[in-house]
């Protein structure tokens, strides 16, 4: 239990369903979806939709999602990939030819083609139980009406006031500034696209008026982006991955998602007794940012688009791990093993719902970059994501640009199974952090006996490209003892990502729902 002298979160706890996600207005609706009769698939939908409203800077329709659902009856989990794809002419070569070494990020160069939109339409069909016209209607309602932006996504948007360009200024800026908390933004532009995918389904987006207003915008600006791979766009089931620390299984998205990432860093974690040492002590950070350092390296050479990742089932190896984990000091950081190949970010959104039936949706959605590329279309305003730059111009590689492949994706939905059934839900946003935030999240739960909200609560560190980030919950003493292990410590700007979890507790009936502090949002339920 918390100490309730000192701010804190509560658990939240329900029995007929619930939704954690970092905006309070799209838990709402995800519960009033729920309560009128919609499924959990149906919720988180609406709720991801209207969180591109919300926090624009983090999402929109113009990006990708991946999704894990668990249905009662179904003999596995569901896992939908919604990520989109390079345009048919994209080519490493080619850029090499004009003297880069790197794709860069506010450039049309990164922008892939979104393919949240078909995912959503896709995912609302086979599993959902209302109507998509229904299940849009929040945020169709929302964007025309406007929604009052929250203190953290206000931060947000002002740290990142430079990056809309041209004709995205005048959508994702008001007057010419990022909004202040309280302030409506509204993006009625928005609204029209949604209700025409909410008649029309998933073509109204990929082809005809508002695909030809993207392909213009895109082109204008020097794109290879065609008609024809916008209408190609579609999202695929596949199989998902997983791995066991201490009791649970931790479920995953296989490629080219990183979550292999997050199972190979259990998997070096689990040679150590991490139970014995301080939760919040420098041991336990050392640890964790030297096996981030081996498991992120194996990630940068071997994951890619999964008709491209020859090298999963060695990621996976537990001998892998072993053969790591030897290589650790406990007493000295080692050096970067190898630069980190994806650009920086941090921003993302996720969402969780489990309804009555106890299906269970897992949903993370994001455009990359703070704004993504920067770049809108010129009539609509849909805002591009630049998951493009999260591909590398090294020839030869498997995750090198090309034609039609999806980039190494950095969004990760979770689910925590034990004996063979879910029992939680969960997500942690922050880009680059996000297999290191499972890890930290699995271990708290596992080897400290955390409940979920104190998971999330607690202090929480990365080391990333030579900068191990050190959040302000550690102490000072903690800092120095890093720094004199040979990192080089620093305290980071802004908090180290987000989180939210829902525990089922299926002996007594009543859902667990916590939510991270670090966000605006909250978890409900009814």
């Amino acid at each position: 239990m918390r100490d309730f002298h000192l701010p804190g979160r509560s658990t939240v706890f329900a029995t007929n369903g619930m939704c954690a996600t970092s905006h309070p207005l799209a838990a709402k609706v995800a519960v009033q979806i729920l309560e009128s009769g919609g499924n959990a698939v149906d919720a988180s939908i609406a709720a991801a939709v209207l969180l591109g409203i919300c926090e624009p800077q983090m999402t929109g329709i113009g990006g990708d999602c991946f999704v894990l659902v668990d249905v009662p009856g179904e003999p596995d989990i569901i896992a939908l990939n919604g990520s989109g794809r390079a345009p048919q002419a994209a080519s490493a070569r080619a850029l090499r030819g004009k003297g880069l070494t790197a794709i860069t990020p506010n450039s049309v160069d990164a922008v892939t083609v979104p393919g949240a939109i078909d995912a959503f339409c896709k995912l609302s069909a086979d599993w959902g139980r209302k109507s998509l016209a229904d299940v849009l209607a929040p945020a169709i309602r929302y964007a025309e009406a406007g929604v009052p932006v929250g203190p953290r996504t206000s931060f947000d948007w002002k740290e990142a006031e430079g990056a809309p360009q041209g004709v995205a200024q005048n959508h994702y800026l008001v007057q010419g500034k990022a909004p202040e908390p309280g302030v409506l933004f509204r993006c009625p532009q928005q609204a029209e696209v949604l209700r025409r995918i909410a008649l029309d389904g998933r073509d109204a987006f990929y082809e005809g008026e508002i695909a030809e207003d993207m392909v213009a915008s895109l082109q204008a600006m020097g794109g290879q982006h065609t008609l024809d791979d916008f209408a190609a766009t579609a999202c695929d089931y596949t199989m998902p991955i997983s791995g066991t620390y201490s009791d649970m299984d931790l479920v995953e998205h296989p490629p080219n998602g990183h979550g292999a990432t997050a199972l190979l860093m259990n998997n070096i974690l689990a040679q150590f007794d991490l139970a014995s040492l301080d939760p919040a002590g420098a041991d336990r950070a050392h640890l964790e940012a030297e096996a981030a350092k081996l498991a992120y390296d194996a990630r940068n050479r071997f994951l890619a688009d999964a008709d491209h990742t020859t090298r999963l089932d060695h990621m996976l190896s537990m001998d892998t791990a072993q053969a790591l984990a030897a290589l650790i000091d406990p007493k000295r950081a080692m050096p970067d093993p190898h630069a980190i190949s994806e650009q920086v970010h941090k921003e993302t959104v996720y969402v969780t719902v489990v309804d009555k039936d106890l299906m269970s949706v897992s949903l993370i959605y994001s455009i990359f970059h703070s704004f993504g590329s920067g770049i809108a279309s010129d009539k609509f305003g849909i805002l591009f994501q630049n998951r493009g730059a999260g591909f590398t111009l090294e020839e030869g590689h498997p995750n090198a640009l090309g034609g039609r492949k999806r980039p190494m994706h950095t969004i990760i939905p979770a689910m925590i199974r034990q004996n063979g059934e879910v029992t939680m839900p969960f997500g942690v946003m922050g880009g680059a952090y996000q297999p290191n935030g499972h890890a930290r999240f699995i271990t708290n739960l596992a080897d400290y006996g955390m409940h979920p909200q104190a998971a999330i609560d607690a202090p929480r560190s990365f080391s990333d490209a030579g900068d191990m980030k050190v959040e302000r919950g550690y102490s000072d003493a903690v800092r120095q003892d890093l720094a004199d292990r040979g990192h080089q410590v620093s305290i980071p700007d802004t908090p180290i990502g987000g989180a939210q979890a829902i525990f089922i507790d299926r002996a007594a009936g009543v859902l667990h729902g916590a939510s991270d502090p670090r966000k605006d949002g909250c978890a409900l339920g009814y």
